[in-house]
């Protein structure tokens, strides 16, 4: 084989044993199901939890999506507080918090609102301060048997769920109310959309100077 122009010289090297070298993906599939039993026992020691975290009903964005409900990143702070769920707590029962998202609607904020309650009537909580607490309100530490009297679950008073309403499942999606086709009556052809959210937001931009205009015949 010979050398053209400018190129490098051929040196190739075909015995280097590389098949004692690769790197092999055959335990791959024992991985998957190693995995796939530590969830189902983390999940036995952890107890009823919810199998997935709460997250809010949005619309899709662009005109032609935004018929359809979908699940949203997080609940906003305003929805946290008419709900009055903390938004330091709202991760540990298992919701979702979204700073930057604003709500556009009051019938948004409430169908979100909702939402949050009804998982609320679903959720049992138990405090971390329980065994504490329990132990105090016992008289003594140590039984007849002269042994400590330890804490169990039955020293909790636990809230009684209806069965029929409980699950592990997420809250389901709202279907949206969609309105009937229907005609145009004569009263919505007389208004003009563009030049009634036109005067809307020129109003709207105008109110600092509607406020400075009030001020000043009480300042003479």
């Amino acid at each position: 084989m010979g050398n053209f122009h400018n190129n490098p010289l051929p040196n190739n090297h075909f015995r280097k044993d590389w098949q004692e070298r690769v790197k092999t993906w055959f335990n791959q599939p024992g991985r998957k199901q190693r995995r796939y039993r530590n969830r189902v026992r983390r999940a036995a020691a952890l107890g009823a939890r919810p199998t997935q975290t709460l997250r809010p009903a949005v619309h899709c964005p662009t005109v032609r999506y935004n018929m359809k409900v979908r699940e949203g990143y997080g609940f906003t702070l305003a929805e946290l507080k008419q709900a009055g769920i903390p938004r330091r707590e709202a991760r540990g029962l298992g919701i979702k918090v979204d700073y930057r998202r604003r709500n556009l609607s009051e019938e948004g904020l409430k169908v979100n609102v909702d939402r949050l309650q009804e998982y609320k009537s679903r959720i049992i909580v138990f405090s971390k301060r329980t065994r504490r607490s329990v132990l105090r309100k016992k008289e003594g530490k140590e039984d007849d048997s002269g042994k400590d009297k330890r804490y169990t679950r039955s020293d909790v008073p636990v809230k009684q769920v209806d069965s029929n309403t409980y699950t592990r499942e997420a809250v389901a999606l709202p279907t949206p109310a969609h309105e009937p086709p229907r005609k145009i009556t004569s009263e919505e052809r007389g208004v003009n959309a563009y030049e009634t959210l036109r005067a809307a937001w020129q109003w709207e931009k105008d109110a600092n100077k509607r406020i400075q205009a009030s001020k000043k015949p009480d300042e003479q």
